[in-house]
């Protein structure tokens, strides 16, 4: 009886979960290092306007981007609940901009839905980050894969932030 309660303990996720627009979106929260109260950015000239620029958190340099602009909804002033979620995907460290976190929700595995895929012939800009729907209680959380979410800027983050150390170490 034990080794059935471990099992059904194994296949459920926790998720750290925000607001985007109107949508409740969660990440694993294995990938998520912290959450920071927004703070002022250094932005990168010449990059896409979803990515807001550089922080420095305690002396680390880390590149953010706005998750409404990611997913082309219309942006937000940033206020005294936009906080900054500091993921790591790939050995890489951003920080994302949201507009208010939600909770901690335990998610079962047997609650987990594919991404609907019906009636959609080019998928929309947030919808192909969405790995799949969490059911929690009478709502539903837009599980994203952080992955594919930076995937196409890891590149352009990665050199945004090389070209801002090398002119640290010019100075």
């Amino acid at each position: 009886m034990e080794a059935k309660k471990e099992t059904k303990e194994l296949k459920k996720q926790k998720y750290v979960t925000f607001m985007s627009g109107k949508e409740y979106f969660g990440l694993k929260i294995e990938c998520v290092n912290e959450i920071i109260v927004a703070q002022e950015i250094t932005a990168i000239p010449e990059t896409e306007d979803y990515i807001k620029g550089l922080i420095n958190l305690r002396g680390k340099i880390i590149p953010v981007i706005d998750v409404r602009l990611r997913f082309k909804q219309e942006p937000f002033e940033y206020n005294d609940r936009t906080c900054i979620i500091v993921i790591t995907v790939q050995n890489t460290v951003v920080g994302l901009i949201v507009e208010k976190i939600a909770e901690v929700v335990e998610i079962d595995e047997e609650n987990l839905l594919p991404s609907p895929t019906i009636g959609k012939l080019e998928k929309t800009q947030k919808d192909r980050y969405v790995y799949a729907i969490g059911k929690v209680g009478d709502s539903v959380k837009l599980l994203l894969d952080p992955e594919k979410l930076l995937h196409d800027d890891m590149k352009t983050l990665e050199s945004a932030y090389e070209d801002d150390a090398k002119d640290d170490s010019n100075e």
